[in-house]
């Protein structure tokens, strides 16, 4: 009886909302009372079956797209940013009326620990930040992108089938982008200066995409061996399906992407041989050192480019050459930027200038012979760099957390993929760490983490690893 009321109470709330869209639509001819039905309908799904409604919104994440309002500090992605905003909301409603909801394990997880202190190190860059506007921005969408990625997985992964159909409803709607972006980039003759305007819209720009694609490229590498003694068409669709990434990764004419996809391999190779927890205090130390050496007595000087030979090429062949030739526009622009988030970070060496407030501070810090034909950066792009991007905005706190994080992920990984006898998780565990990899690396050369793409395939596999170290220890005690 119960049941039935409460559906029929349903049923008259969904009538009610269809009429009053269709008076003030009729009143006041805005297509955006149009959306009312559909907010609806998605609230109650999220009151009878959430779960349905994560699948679903994984599902919209890789074909979402940005919509700029008139303002050029505003901007949403449609349709993952709203749905974003209502898990928040649910889960603050589920989490302030029971607390333990959280299971113990999960907080005490090194990776949690250090996640849940960056945040709390954001909060307080924030609270000190001298654009306090921009950084409260910052914190919100970084709040709405932990809850949906890091904290609502913990209820979703929880078996094999979990995993796989994750992995479809993310391949499907970007195997579609790909496609869509190589037909446009074909018509435009897969002209390397006009790789920008093939995104179709689909992604921010062409880092964007190559990240994106290339961070998913591992999990496409070893759903290889997972497919083996199924159907030949999945298995023949699959080399199709990864030729395909293949081209998308190529075309975009990203080189980022290109050395995360080894950097992967090399971390893959090396979980297998138990040496991956070296890599990265390795790749540490190699860049002290090429720092000490670049600022000892102004070395660093030495590589100024010529501002007259220094410019963006249109042919690709030509980017790479001059890029080894320390005339590529883009890699010195890298240079003027990162000597400046260095020379910044020393007046506020704790707490930063605040999330997002490196473009209004910067260029008094950098150094004019670095200076190339984009330095007035009418785009408001940032360091180019994720640690210098911790650095300048954050203080050393946060950078060095960061830097802890991705040494913690792959020291974890390698004991989680030698932990487990089940070959599924292994070689998941394996896909997952090359995934993090790949996006370390583009994340050297970018900062993307809290973008809603890619903050997806770096917080989820991240997550994933958390429960995967749970399961292998309940299949494997000993």
């Amino acid at each position: 009886m119960l049941a039935a009321i409460k559906n029929k109470w349903i049923e008259v709330a969904a009538f009610s909302v269809l009429f009053a869209t269709i008076v003030v639509f009729a009143l006041t001819g805005s297509y955006f009372v149009l959306a009312a039905p559909f907010v609806f309908l998605w609230a109650v799904l999220l009151g009878v079956n959430w779960k349905t409604a994560y699948w679903i919104f994984l599902f919209s994440i890789p074909a979402s797209i940005q919509i700029n309002f008139a303002s050029d500090t505003m901007s949403i992605t449609l349709p993952d940013q709203p749905l974003m905003w209502s898990f928040l909301l649910m889960f603050i409603l589920i989490w302030a009326s029971n607390p333990a909801v959280i299971p113990k394990w999960w907080w005490r997880d090194p990776l949690v620990l250090i996640t849940t202190l960056q945040f709390l190190w954001t909060i307080v860059a924030v609270v000190c930040s001298k654009m306090l506007f921009f950084s409260l921005k910052f914190l919100l969408a970084k709040t709405w992108l932990l809850v949906c990625f890091f904290i609502l997985p913990i209820w979703i992964f929880r078996e094999k089938k979990d995993f796989i159909r994750s992995f479809f409803l993310l391949l499907i709607p970007m195997l579609i982008t790909v496609i869509v972006i190589l037909i446009h980039h074909a018509v435009l003759g897969f002209r390397f200066d006009m790789v920008q305007k093939s995104m179709s819209g689909l992604y921010y720009n062409h880092v964007d995409y190559s990240t994106v694609i290339s961070m998913f490229f591992p999990i496409l590498l070893i759903a290889v061996p997972l497919s083996k003694g199924r159907n030949a068409i999945l298995r023949g669709l699959l080399f199709l399906i990864i030729l395909i990434f293949i081209a998308g990764i190529g075309f975009s004419y990203a080189r980022a992407a290109v050395v995360g996809i080894v950097f992967a391999l090399v971390i893959g190779v090396a979980m297998r041989l138990r040496i991956a927890h070296l890599v990265m205090p390795a790749f540490y130390g190699l860049i002290i050192l090429l720092m000490c050496y670049m600022v000892n007595e102004n070395k660093y000087l030495d590589f100024r480019p010529d501002y007259n030979k220094t410019y963006m090429h249109k042919n690709f062949t030509d980017h790479l050459i001059s890029t080894f030739r320390g005339k590529d526009m883009s890699s010195m622009e890298r240079l003027y930027r990162w000597i400046a988030a260095v020379r910044m970070s020393k007046d506020r060496p704790l707490t930063g200038y605040g999330p997002r407030a490196f473009y209004y501070f910067y260029k008094p810090y950098a150094v004019t012979s670095f200076r190339t034909y984009v330095s007035r950066n009418p785009e408001q792009s940032t360091t180019h760099n994720y640690f210098l991007y911790m650095l300048v905005e954050q203080g050393w706190p946060a950078m060095l957390l960061y830097a802890l994080l991705i040494m913690t992920i792959f020291a974890k990984a390698q004991k989680i993929y030698h932990r487990f006898q089940d070959r599924f998780y292994r070689l998941v565990t394996i896909g997952l760490a090359m995934t993090l990899a790949v996006g370390f690396i583009n994340n050297f050369f970018s900062e993307l983490i809290e973008t809603h793409k890619v903050a997806a395939l770096f917080f989820i596999p991240v997550v994933m690893l958390v429960i995967l170290d749970r399961k292998s220890k309940e299949l494997n005690p000993t």
